[in-house]
């Protein structure tokens, strides 16, 4: 009966929660700002200071009590009550043993928070956030988060360090892989939904996490591409681009925000007054708290920004920075600092009082241990409704990019398939990166998926990916010169009808600290290729990767190609289902793909020049060696039927919005899902606009030979935007507007704003 209603309670979560206002009522909030107050008024200097100081898990919880060492004095500061959060540790047991130390030992009992990070799904992975995002179902985006925190719950945790709404417009950059992509509007919708999804409708509920939108702000544009870089941005670029799905989901209650990495006009982020100060908590009235990246605050001293450690302190808090990760500064230097007046009081009461209203919002003084129900914890984990959802993600997350002749799907009756590429057995990469929760090799591989549907087929590895154990903290090793297995794939592939092929990068190839100078398949795996196109070039190219990989080669010669990301536990269940037909893909490019390197960078939304060509002579914006166009555009993705648009059509009658509508036919033979795409130009504007701007997406299933009608609403808010200075502004004149199947192949029209 227990495992009957957690199952209703779980669905009822799905259900339910979603349609429900994020926002608790005024009366609950100015409950817990009294609460708030009075608990405040009971602290100590060094007690406040403790709240302000995360610690990272730094012994065997179940085991004896450290007696020596840094581990001792963690111990203490947590009897003492001055620790305020704990990150990576995780587990029923271990959460209540050390929730019973600071609750019963410490003066005032003030519980903790317990931080983890829930990326893509806890034991039961998701796709990675990148291909998430290529779904564009922002319900199933929803519906995954929401997923991710039952699970993480149900170990004990009640805060994640995500959704990460960085916008990046380089590859190169390998956390590119933990975000929305390129787009400000897209990427706002999705950052919206994977809040509502981590903290439903009642943060109280034992099902529900705190959600931690970082990195605020810049850190995608690092400098080429090189993770921790330098970040040197404009400010329309900074208030157009980057900031957008950070306002997005503070105006939506997300609980905390983490700063970066990163320099921005000079400043560590940790101590930039203002983006934590002036824009965070004073333009955009943000009520929660700002925790600092994981020693990002210690990291300023390699800057060149501070002096030592005391320093590192004094700025970050000074700064807005109210809870520090893993640098020691506020904990050793804090009380001293607003005993000399160089940090106020008031700066110390501001942050804690942000910090203690989450940990109320939470109901964690109602009940401390709340998150460490052991039956939730054995039911909840790898639940059947949840491997359920994934595959569902994760067959709306694949992109279709090419498929002449018809090549796919394949038939169910299809013989002598060639499976090849060490990608197509592994049960490790799919994971992708960021699973520190759950359990290595626990994907169903493409090899596996495969056999659910015919057993006509051989696999050969052709060669080994990687050399060695790979690891969350190392570099992964690459084989670069083993070719003993490509007789194997050759003569596989010879003696076989068609051929998959599952290649791309392993899944610890992306993440942080994945930067790469290339973005070429790694490794043998080109030579590989092409050399099976010898013998065969009726070849299905599946693609396993974290970023947009540049694919010329492939695109000349492969008739059939999916980009299938890293889609977590039921990777191999879904590209089956994709491939042999039983999914149609719907998936859409969240990134722009290049054609080369050189050319990153790259972005479908950029300002036009003053010599915008193409023109005969050389002085126009151009590469006289490479197309500027992209090889796969923002918004890209093919179906295995097709869909025509017509009769666009704008009524800009009403001066508050203006009507767009536009007719889509399904002219294949199969049913299939679209994203109509909507993107506006303002033709002369006081500050220089893009070229084209998503401001309109519907998601839509169409069966063959049918046609549906869409409609989309423009307002002041798609067609406004912000100046230098941050201010938001609507301006009359001619707009340009389309509407098509990807940011390139659109059907056009204007109207006048008056």
């Amino acid at each position: 009966m227990k495992n009957f209603n957690a199952v209703l309670r779980l669905l009822f979560a799905f259900t339910v929660l979603p349609l429900f206002s994020l926002a608790q009522p005024a009366s609950k909030k100015s409950e817990i700002d009294k609460k708030v107050e009075k608990l405040l008024k009971k602290m100590t200097l060094e007690e406040k200071v403790g709240q302000m100081n995360q610690y990272n898990g730094f012994w065997e919880i179940t085991g004896p009590a450290p007696k020596e060492g840094n581990a001792k004095l963690k111990y203490e500061h947590l009897k003492q009550g001055l620790v305020g959060s704990v990150l990576n540790v995780k587990g029923v047991e271990n959460v209540r043993k050390i929730q019973e130390i600071v609750v019963k030992e410490s003066r005032l009992g003030i519980p903790l928070l317990f931080g983890f990070d829930v990326i893509h799904g806890h034991k039961t992975l998701f796709p990675i956030p990148l291909a998430e995002s290529a779904s564009w179902d922002l319900q199933a985006i929803e519906k995954s988060a929401r997923v991710a925190a039952i699970e993480a719950s149900a170990v004990g945790i009640n805060w994640t360090f995500a959704p990460m709404v960085d916008i990046s417009r380089d590859a190169r950059w390998g956390r590119v892989m933990e975000g929305a992509g390129e787009d400000p509007f897209l990427g706002s919708k999705i950052a919206v939904a994977r809040v509502r999804g981590f903290q439903g409708d009642d943060l109280s509920a034992n099902n529900t996490i705190a959600a931690t939108v970082k990195h605020m702000a810049g850190y995608g544009f690092a400098e080429a591409g090189r993770d921790y870089n330098t970040v040197d941005v404009g400010t329309s670029t900074l208030y157009n681009v980057i900031f957008p799905p950070f306002k997005a989901a503070v105006d939506n209650d997300v609980k905390t925000v983490m700063n970066s990495f990163n320099v921005l006009n000079g400043i560590p982020a940790t101590a930039n007054k203002f983006l934590q100060r002036d824009i965070l908590k004073s333009k955009w009235n943000f009520g929660g708290f700002i925790v600092s990246d994981w020693g990002s605050g210690f990291e300023m001293i390699d800057h060149g920004f501070s002096e030592n450690l005391a320093h590192v302190a004094e700025q970050s808090a000074n700064a807005g920075s109210d809870m520090d990760m893993e640098s020691y500064a506020y904990v050793t230097h804090l009380k001293s600092l607003v005993e000399s007046g160089k940090v106020s009081m008031h700066v110390i009461d501001d942050a804690v009082r942000r910090i203690l209203k989450v940990k109320f919002e939470l109901g964690l003084f109602d009940d401390p241990y709340r998150y460490c129900n052991p039956e939730r914890e054995k039911t909840l984990i790898y639940h059947p409704d949840h491997i359920a959802a994934t595959l569902d993600m994760a067959k709306k997350s694949i992109v279709l990019l090419k498929n002449e002749k018809q090549l796919l799907p394949l038939s169910k009756n299809q013989k002598k398939i060639a499976v090849i590429g060490a990608l197509a057995d592994d049960k490790n990469s799919p994971l992708g990166n960021w699973r520190v929760g759950s359990d290595d090799f626990s994907a169903v591989s493409v090899v596996e998926g495969l056999k659910k549907y015919t057993n006509e087929f051989t696999y050969a590895k052709g060669a080994d990916l990687v050399l060695g154990p790979v690891s969350f903290i190392d570099e992964v090793k690459i084989n670069n010169s083993d070719t003993s297995g490509f007789k194997n794939a050759i003569d596989a592939a010879r003696n076989s009808e068609v051929v998959i092929m599952v290649l791309g990068e392993h899944g610890f190839q992306s993440g942080e600290g994945r930067s790469r100078a290339n973005l070429d398949l790694p490794g043998l795996q080109q030579q590989l290729l092409e050399e099976v196109y010898k013998v065969n070039k009726n070849i299905v190219l599946v693609l396993m990767n974290g970023r947009p990989l540049i694919l010329n080669w492939a695109d000349k010669h492969i008739p059939a190609i999916l980009e299938t990301w890293q889609l977590g536990t039921q990777s191999g269940n879904a590209i089956a289902e994709v491939l042999f037909g039983d999914y149609n893909p719907s998936g859409k490019l969240p990134m722009t793909f290049p054609r080369h390197l050189g050319q990153l960078p790259i972005y479908y939304n950029y300002f036009n020049t003053g010599r915008p060509g193409p023109k005969p002579e050389v002085f126009w914006s151009h590469y006289t060696d490479e197309p500027n166009q992209p090889l796969y555009p923002f918004g890209y993705g093919l179906s295995y039927s097709q869909f025509k648009y017509s009769d666009l059509k704008v009524d800009s009658t009403n001066p508050s919005q203006v009507l767009v509508s536009i007719t889509i036919k399904n002219t294949g033979k199969y049913s299939g899902e679209e994203v109509a795409q909507l993107y506006i130009r303002d033709k002369i504007s006081s500050t220089v606009r893009p070229v084209k701007e998503l401001k309109g997406f519907q998601k839509l299933s169409i069966e063959p030979g049918q046609t549906k009608e869409l409609q989309f609403i423009l307002t002041d808010k798609e067609l406004g935007f912000y100046d230098g200075d941050g201010q938001f502004s609507v301006e009359n004149g001619e707009f340009e507007v389309m509407v098509g199947t990807n940011s390139q192949d659109v059907l056009k029209t204007t109207f006048i704003k008056k």
